[in-house]
C-alpha cells in the first residue's frame, strides 16, 4: 500500500510539472493589445482580407516565411480623422506550442511595437522586452535577419526566428494590402 501511495505522489508531481510547462500563458487580451499599441487612438477599425493566391505568394516571398492562412485581419488605429497606424495579431507555432504576437506599424509600414500576447513554450525561451524593442523603426527595406540585423538570443533561437518571421509578415501584409 505504501508503494502505491509513493507511486501516486510521484505520478502527481510529474503530472503537475508537465501541465505547468505545457500550458500557454496569456499576457494580454486582444483589447489590451490594441490599447497598448495605440494608447492615443479614439477608435479602431477592423478589416478582414482574403489574400488572393498572388498576394499570398507575394507576402511569402517578401517576408521569407510561410503564410498559414489567406485570411488576414488588420486593425487601423485612428485619432479623429488622423490615421495612427496598423496592427496585426499573428498566431503561430514555436516548436510545438502556439505564440501570439501583436505587431503594430505606423502608417508607412514601419514597426512601432512588438508585444507577446500569449506564449506556450517554457518562459525561459521568451526573450526579454528589450529584445522585442529592437524591431522598432524597422520597415519594408529592412531584412530583419536574426544574428545580423536583429541580435540573436542564446537559448531562444526558435522563438526569435518565429518573431522575426511574424514581424516580416506583418510588414508584408501592410505592403500588399495597404500600400498596394
Amino acid at each position: 500500500m505504501r508503494d502505491i501511495a509513493y507511486l501516486f505522489v510521484i505520478t502527481m508531481l510529474f503530472g503537475f510539472a508537465f501541465l505547468g510547462s505545457a500550458s500557454s500563458v496569456t499576457l494580454y487580451s486582444q483589447q489590451e493589445a490594441l490599447a497598448l499599441a495605440f494608447p492615443d487612438a479614439d477608435r479602431m477599425e477592423k478589416k478582414t482580407h482574403i489574400l488572393s493566391e498572388r498576394q499570398a505568394a507575394e507576402v511569402e516571398t517578401t517576408s521569407r516565411s510561410k503564410v498559414e492562412s489567406r485570411l488576414v485581419t488588420l486593425y487601423s488605429a485612428w485619432r479623429g480623422e488622423t490615421l495612427l497606424g496598423y496592427l496585426h495579431i499573428d498566431v503561430h507555432r514555436v516548436r510545438t506550442r502556439p505564440e501570439g504576437l501583436m505587431v503594430a506599424l505606423d502608417s508607412e509600414g514601419r514597426v512601432t511595437r512588438v508585444q507577446v500576447l500569449s506564449f506556450g513554450e517554457p518562459q525561459e525561451y521568451m526573450p526579454v522586452r528589450r529584445w522585442y524593442e529592437l524591431f522598432a523603426g524597422k520597415g519594408p527595406d529592412d531584412a530583419l535577419r536574426i544574428g545580423r540585423d536583429i541580435d540573436a538570443v542564446s537559448g531562444a533561437t526558435l522563438t526569435t526566428r518565429a518573431t522575426a518571421d511574424s514581424v516580416r509578415r506583418a510588414i508584408a501584409f501592410h505592403r500588399v494590402l495597404v500600400s498596394g
